[in-house]
């Protein structure tokens, strides 16, 4: 069993002994509160039109996702009804999960490690996905590449959005941050 009082992820201690000193001499920082760090990570899976023909398919995206996730995931609703969906206001479309601290680091290095290189034809996450003001976004056609998935036990097959939320001002210093997670991106 894990010792929660001493246990600190791989990446965390990383991150306090390597990289924010690789960073604050790449950029300049005078201060080590401009050192860009990890905020969050939001986890997303939009069940859909599946949702739509049964609302059990969105609790079945909650489970699985608080499997990967290691944390409950919460059930999202539709905020408006949309008749040419079929879509009525408070029906259960999807999950999603927000991750911070201990867990956030344990999932981007499942992410990295893990995951990632057992995508099918993987050659690297786009480096174009950055919104301008630091944060990250990418998607997974299939949730199955996590380990903690059970082959055996899923009924669909899900996509999952994976925004990675940081403290950079700028989309260069966020993806030098990512860079140094070991983020395998192409460009």
């Amino acid at each position: 069993m894990l010792d929660t009082a001493t246990y600190t992820p791989r990446l965390k201690s990383l991150y306090r002994e390597e990289i924010r000193a690789k960073l604050k001499e790449e950029f300049g920082y005078k201060n080590d509160m401009q050192i860009p760090r990890l905020d969050k990570i939001v986890l997303n899976i939009g069940a859909g039109s599946e949702a739509v023909k049964d609302s059990k398919k969105a609790k079945t995206a909650a489970e699985d996702l608080t499997n990967i996730a290691g944390q409950k995931a919460v059930i999202t609703k539709a905020k408006k009804s949309i008749a040419g969906f079929r879509v009525r206001e408070d029906m259960p479309l999807g999950a999603k999960v927000t991750l911070r601290g201990d867990r956030m680091y344990d999932f981007l290095d499942r992410l990295v490690t893990i995951a990632l290189p057992r995508v099918r034809d993987f050659r690297g996450v786009s480096g174009k996905s950055f919104d301008g003001r630091g944060n990250y976004a990418m998607g997974l056609k299939e949730f199955i590449v996590f380990p903690e998935v059970n082959f055996d036990k899923i009924d669909e097959n899900w996509g999952l959005d994976i925004v990675i939320c940081t403290t950079a001002d700028n989309d260069a210093e966020a993806k030098a941050l990512l860079k140094h997670f070991n983020m395998p991106f192409n460009s």
